[in-house]
């Protein structure tokens, strides 16, 4: 009976503190992961009956305050807010401007500029092309990513901490009483240990920065923009998978606006700001201003893209047939599909990186480590 007391008194125990912690711990990183794909979710949702609204030929407000009355959940709490939002006067743009949170930057600005051309419809495969999926490999290795944040950065830097506070110098002073000393090796390691504990906290800093702006979106990420020092837009312009995503959605709004017979300034001058990224603007800006000048659209489009491809593929769509944006199609599908592969071989080789950084942190302390213990032993053998 004592030994049933006991076994149910250490199960009782490890489910009080190993599961229960665990499971709670995997409800909140499963939560936190699916974060991304709620707010895909929700803006397709949005799109789904936008789209539905258009081909039914109702007014797009009207038919937003009805299907509010519904009390669907799984639109989100945003949806209800922009229908409020409309019920008060607001146009749909609007509505979206004055609920930031519910879609990306660049759907809205999409939608707002469908709006001001009068047709919504052709602005939506433009909004779709936005919210595409990554690959699942690209998912898969941001998860890893987060998982390595939350469990071993932490631990690993515990570790270290734990081990050089009072593992180290425990051994210090039983081969200080031997009259030893330690290997060159051990004594370069436990000399370098502030930077590496400084590398292993820059290396968990850097992934929750990752993490928190994979997780919080564009809301968050939208904290450390400012209007004067565009400091997020230029990463983003600087990132080579950003940029092609960028240059895409500049060139597929471009295309469907002069499909629609914008003028050209106007044309480019609503397309940059679909890209809701200010280097973008700015560039944008500076065709506009060539357009001004007497350029024509094939030669100011430099301005934008200094690589030359946007001219020489504007050039060629120029004289097909079908419109820009037909004419544009297989290159904004190349754009995407470099930018998926790159975006995806940034994130192996970061990961990898990790573990090989990880790796040789936790071989050369326990190299050091058991080169102490090596010394001691040996010391002992020669005493006896």
């Amino acid at each position: 009976m004592t030994d049933l007391s006991q076994s149910l008194a250490v199960f009782f125990w490890y489910v009080v503190l190993v599961l229960v912690p665990g499971g709670l711990f995997s409800i909140l990183l499963h939560y936190l992961l699916s974060l991304p794909m709620q707010r895909r979710d929700r803006a397709l949702f949005f799109l789904d009956l936008l789209e539905t609204i258009l081909k039914r030929g109702q007014p797009v407000e009207p038919a937003f305050i009805a299907a509010a009355t519904y009390r669907d959940r799984s639109a989100g709490v945003h949806f209800f807010l922009v229908a409020a939002h409309m019920e008060n006067g607001s146009r749909l743009g609007q509505a979206l401007a004055e609920t930031p949170g519910y879609l990306p930057p660049q759907v809205n600005a999409i939608l707002q500029t469908g709006e001001r051309l009068g047709d919504l419809r052709k602005v939506l495969p433009a909004c779709r092309e936005v919210l595409r999926l990554a690959p699942d490999t690209v998912r898969t290795t941001m998860h890893y990513m987060i998982a390595i944040l939350l469990v071993f950065a932490p631990t690993a830097i515990g570790m270290i901490f734990f081990i050089i506070t009072f593992v180290v110098p425990k051994f210090k002073e039983v081969m200080a009483g031997m009259g030893t000393q330690p290997w060159i090796l051990t004594r370069i390691v436990f000399g370098l240990t502030p930077e590496l504990i400084l590398l292993e906290i820059l290396l968990f800093l850097s992934l929750a920065l990752a993490a928190l702006v994979y997780i919080g979106g564009p809301r968050f990420v939208h904290w450390f923009q400012f209007r004067s020092i565009p400091v997020v837009d230029w990463i983003s312009w600087c990132l080579p998978w950003k940029h092609k995503k960028l240059l895409r959605t500049f060139s597929a709004m471009l295309a469907v606006l002069l499909d629609g017979g914008v003028p050209e300034a106007e044309a480019v001058r609503l397309a940059g700001d679909c890209t809701a990224n200010e280097i973008c603007r700015r560039r944008a800006q500076r065709v506009v201003n060539a357009l001004a000048e007497g350029m024509t659209l094939n030669e100011a489009i430099r301005f934008f893209d200094a690589t030359g491809e946007f001219r020489w593929r504007l050039s060629n769509a120029t004289h097909a047939r079908g419109g820009f944006l037909q004419a544009l199609r297989g290159w904004h599908e190349a754009l995407d599909a470099k930018a998926f592969q790159q975006e995806e071989t940034t994130a192996h080789a970061v990961t990898s990186g990790l573990v090989i950084v990880n790796g040789t942190v936790v071989a050369l302390l326990a190299t050091a480590i058991f080169g102490m213990l090596i010394v001691i032993l040996k010391r002992m053998l020669e005493t006896t």
